[in-house]
């Protein structure tokens, strides 16, 4: 038989006290639920500074030197930065960006939303064409860039053999300076099905009532679209707008694999430009100058976007 805390004498209560409080004293609540909220935080923050704070303050130290990851880092003072007002690739390296940027952004938005109001519907097997709609965004890079580079092959690809079969001559999609930023261009929108994705959801979340009351004012189709539906989703219209913006300035894969910038630099897009310098040209210092220059061109645009179209962007809860 067993004596309860209360029954027992008052010096062994004291003493189970003390055997309790013997490690230390004991945390309050709030204090618990930070170290808990820190741990499950801490990936987050290790990964900003070990992916983010140390690269960036080793980018601005070797942009005042010369490294060829073999030798010691030398001093060269300013001598990175003016080389960029001299510098011609780099000049065509950004215009390649640029075209590509303003080109397929709001082509993919477009095709995006289009094929989301497509798939926005109660038909049966719905599912298997917003499956197959969304599958190529979650190929790997590297397919992809195997599977156009065969679809855009002057002999055997399979759009020159399309162009055959009506008549039309072929076409030097990858060999012609002309012709190899377009296909690149053409070529972004098989990853159309990610931003679609995020527009279904959006589409899913407008209220029937609201087209229920345009119909009742006497609202067509492009009515509704026009006045209630891209109004609700220009929040969503926004946020894949920004998403995009840095995502193709950042394009690397298919401008390395498929056409390793050529030809005639015509695809030679600016993190291709301070690949080749890093671990081509091994010259470290100068990539991270160029890499700098890429920072602030995308924080400047999106600064940009922010102030002049997110002022447009319509929440409801305003």
């Amino acid at each position: 038989m067993t004596t309860s805390p209360d029954h027992m004498p008052a010096e062994d209560r004291a003493g189970v006290r003390a055997a309790l409080t013997r490690g230390g004293p004991r945390l309050s609540l709030s204090q618990r639920r930070t170290i808990l909220g820190y741990t499950f935080v801490s990936p987050f923050i290790l990964g900003f500074l070990l992916w983010f704070i140390i690269p960036a303050l080793t980018a601005v130290y070797l942009v005042f030197h010369r490294w060829n990851l073999i030798a010691e880092p030398r001093f060269v003072g300013f001598d990175n930065i003016l080389r960029l007002f001299r510098d011609p690739l780099l000049g065509q390296s950004l215009k390649a960006t640029l075209i590509f940027t303003f080109a397929s952004v709001p082509l993919g938005l477009i095709v995006s939303f289009l094929l989301a109001l497509l798939i926005n519907t109660k038909i049966r097997g719905i599912a298997i064409f917003r499956t197959i709609y969304y599958l190529p965004s979650i190929v790997p890079a590297v397919a992809n860039a195997v599977l156009w580079a065969w679809i855009f092959n002057t002999e055997f690809g399979l759009l020159n053999a399309l162009l055959r079969g009506m008549g039309l001559s072929k076409v030097r999609w990858l060999q012609d300076p002309d012709w190899a930023l377009p296909a690149l261009i053409f070529m972004s929108l098989w990853n159309a099905g990610g931003a679609m994705i995020v527009f279904l959801a959006g589409l899913q979340g407008i209220p029937d009532i609201l087209y229920e009351a345009a119909e009742i004012d006497g609202a067509g189709r492009w009515a509704k679209l026009r006045r209630v539906t891209i109004p609700m989703m220009s929040p969503i219209i926004f946020f894949n707008l920004v998403i995009g913006l840095i995502g193709t300035f950042q394009v690397f894969t298919i401008g390395f694999l498929i056409t390793d910038g050529g030809p005639q630099n015509s695809t030679l897009f600016l993190v291709l430009y301070i690949y080749r310098n890093a671990f081509e040209y091994l010259d470290m210092g100068y990539a991270a100058t160029v890499s700098w220059v890429l920072f602030f061109i995308v924080a400047g645009l999106t600064l940009v976007v922010f102030r002049y179209f997110g002022s447009q962007v319509y929440y409801e809860n305003e």
